[in-house]
């Protein structure tokens, strides 16, 4: 079975995932993406080649624009019961490239977080009432003027598989950000300590007016500085921001090795989605005889649910204000401390 990211959406549907594995013999892929990247993969590179030591620390800052964040809160991720809430969705993405650099699973998880943007109560407090007048933002003429707006109407394959089809499924893809009912979180702070000793400091923001990551990589031997700089993910109501213009390279990486200068790595360019990673595994998923991999890319079930696991820790963790045990909610190999020790 091939599973796109996140694998699930709680602790105990991987659970049942791992049952039916064991009853079938069977095996289960996840697709992390972003592992693929030429970006991505340059850093997992450099690590492992020692270029820091040994991994202590990691920073990892997220940033989601208003046109890729806000759409979350448009649709059924707005809702955590059906997708997990972004601490699952999405930062499982940020959390498996982060296991995956240092080759490490996680062990406790502490988070903090709320909506403090989107919904109609913090519409309301910035005297913004008029956002929230209307439940959607197609055939929405007082909606016209608004930032927000999302209308499926301007793109022909938006409309024909969302607007057309409302009569029969009752889904609305076009929700009013600004209205009441959503009840995920657009900013949150998480904590992690892993089974090798190192720790992360990880923050996701759904409403910022840039787009992108920056992940800091401390050793005992140097630092490693990421830097990916996004243009929107929207099919339609995007707004193309050119990173150029701030004259560096979108995609940057930076080696500090201790009592050393710093030197830039450089990152080929690819042009391919995202970041080059998407023709490459879908040839080791879908190729009959795919090349070797050197970089051990391939995730199954237990390297998917330990990215998985990280967010439904710090959705716990959010609602107990406690640090959560990863070993409290699955069972996920006690005697491994390696991601690479998983399948």
């Amino acid at each position: 079975m091939i599973s796109e990211k996140p694998l699930t959406t709680s602790g105990e549907n991987y659970t049942a995932i791992t049952d039916a594995v064991r009853r079938s013999g069977r095996r289960v892929r996840t697709t992390f993406n972003y592992r693929w990247g030429v970006g991505a993969t340059t850093v997992r590179k450099l690590i492992a080649e020692g270029s820091i030591g040994k991994v202590k620390l990691v920073d990892f800052e997220y940033m989601l624009n208003t046109s890729h964040g806000a759409d979350y809160f448009r649709r059924w991720h707005s809702y955590k019961k059906c997708s997990g809430g972004l601490l699952v969705h999405k930062s499982t993405h940020h959390f498996d490239l982060v296991n995956w650099w240092i080759d490490a699973i996680p062990d406790t998880v502490f988070a903090m977080g709320d909506l403090v943007f989107y919904g109609k109560k913090n519409a309301i407090s910035r005297g913004q009432e008029h956002l929230t007048a209307y439940p959607r933002y197609t055939d929405e003429t007082k909606a016209i003027n608004d930032p927000f707006r999302f209308d499926l109407k301007r793109d022909p394959t938006l409309k024909a598989l969302y607007f057309d089809a409302e009569s029969e499924t009752g889904y609305l893809r076009d929700q009013n950000v600004f209205r009441d009912g959503i009840d995920i979180e657009d900013t949150m702070s998480v904590m992690v300590r892993y089974r090798t000793g190192a720790m992360m400091s990880y923050s996701l923001n759904a409403f910022c007016p840039c787009e992108g990551f920056r992940a800091s990589i401390t050793g005992d031997a140097g630092r490693l500085e990421y830097v990916e700089e996004h243009a929107s993910h929207i099919i339609t109501g995007d707004r193309d921001i050119k990173t150029e213009s701030l004259g560096e390279e979108p995609t940057r990486l930076t080696l500090h090795p201790l009592f050393q200068s710093p030197r830039r790595v450089p990152i080929p360019k690819v042009d391919a989605p995202h970041g080059g990673g998407d023709p490459l595994i879908q040839e080791q998923i879908f190729s009959a005889h795919p090349p070797a991999d050197p970089f051990r890319r391939s995730a199954g079930h237990e390297q998917g649910a330990a990215s998985l696991l990280v967010g439904a820790a710090a959705n716990r963790a959010l609602a107990t204000g406690q640090p959560v045990r990863i070993a409290d909610i699955a069972d996920l190999r006690p005697d491994a401390r390696h991601l690479s020790q998983l399948i």
